[in-house]
């Protein structure tokens, strides 16, 4: 698993809305290069992340425990584990594209929806087998059998940054 995090330009502020950003285009686009658009594309995950104001630090609404999330996510591993033991894989990341077709389908509007993506945002052929995927595990930890709506849906808002900054 990798987990990375990366600043938008080196003063950190490209895109902010609360604050200026103070770089030039070349020193963004110079910044940005830093990591490829094909290794970004290789990556199932990628999204941005704004600064947090202190009135959502402070905030004490009932939310999530870590504990909850832990039970969630065990419950969806499981789930998958089961799914897949006769192909000797344990997570919908190890899915292959044959068995994308069998586990990842998709109804029409779905389908409307990822083709949507597709023509719009210009996402590569890797990044169809890596949404699918994703929307699977999100499926799962929704417990449902199928890939829903709001699952593609939220897969393909976790695919934000290469149509934002590396598909310019």
């Amino acid at each position: 698993m990798l987990v990375a995090s990366m600043n938008p330009c080196p003063c950190g502020y490209y895109g902010a809305k609360d604050k200026n950003c103070t770089c030039t285009k070349t020193q963004i686009s110079k910044y940005i290069s830093k990591i490829s658009g094909p290794l970004l594309d290789r990556i199932d995950i990628h999204i941005e992340v704004e600064a947090v104001d202190y009135q959502s630090l402070n905030n004490e609404e009932d939310e999530e425990t870590s504990e909850e999330i832990r039970k969630r996510v065990n419950k969806a591993r499981k789930i998958a584990f089961e799914r897949y033991k006769e192909y000797g894989i344990y997570s919908n990341s190890e899915l292959t594209p044959k068995l994308i077709n069998k586990y990842c389908k998709l109804g029409r509007k779905e389908k409307e929806i990822l083709q949507n993506a597709f023509e719009k945002l210009g996402f590569s052929a890797r990044a169809y087998g890596r949404i699918l995927k994703v929307a699977r595990t999100i499926a799962d930890l929704d417990e449902k059998e199928n890939i829903e709506l709001k699952h593609i849906t939220e897969a393909i808002k976790y695919r934000d940054l290469d149509r934002k900054y590396w598909n310019n």
